[in-house]
């Protein structure tokens, strides 16, 4: 298991508040390039988000990685409750505190991997962030580019501030 280490020769960056959030304290995260190439390959992830009182949501999601970054989408895909009800969104706004595992499986398991990041998440409803993270999913998958209007929602932007990364047969692991 690789756990990446935070990048402690550079000023951290701070991402502007926006109203009601308070601004995080950012380190920038070094990734071993297999790991970041593996990132924007990957076509899903599982993001795990945590209530007030630490009860625990999982959920499958389409997102991208631009290398400080990753994004995911609150699309106008059908859910069962409206978009701003999303228990995902619920407990951001209570606990910003995420974990993202974007995972390999294979039934040959000397080809598993996986990478899990922990870190912070924010809502971005507008702005560079939100163009930014839009263009980039519209990039990499041809749904969103196919039918507009599931592209108009807002991001969940995660702050990297952990990663750790595992890959079958590799430091040891078998």
């Amino acid at each position: 298991m690789t756990d990446l280490p935070n990048r402690a020769d550079a000023e951290p960056p701070k991402p502007p508040a926006e109203p009601g959030r308070p601004a995080f304290n950012l380190r920038m995260i070094t990734l071993a390039p297999e790991e970041a190439d593996f990132l924007r390959r990957a076509r899903i992830a599982h993001l795990a988000t945590a209530s007030a009182d630490g009860t625990p949501h999982v959920v499958p999601v389409c997102f991208v990685f631009d290398g400080v970054h990753l994004f995911t989408a609150i699309d106008a895909k059908p859910k069962r409750v409206p978009r701003g009800d999303l228990r995902r969104l619920k407990n951001l706004r209570e606990n910003p505190r995420v974990r993202v595992v974007v995972d390999h499986y294979e039934e040959d398991w000397s080809r598993l991997r996986f990478v899990l990041i922990a870190g912070r998440g924010d809502l971005v409803d507008a702005g560079p962030d939100w163009e930014h993270a839009w263009g980039l999913l519209r990039e990499k998958y041809p749904q969103y580019r196919a039918m507009r209007e599931l592209g108009s929602g807002p991001i969940i932007r995660i702050i990297p501030e952990r990663v750790v990364g595992w890959q079958a047969g590799r430091d040891g692991a078998t």
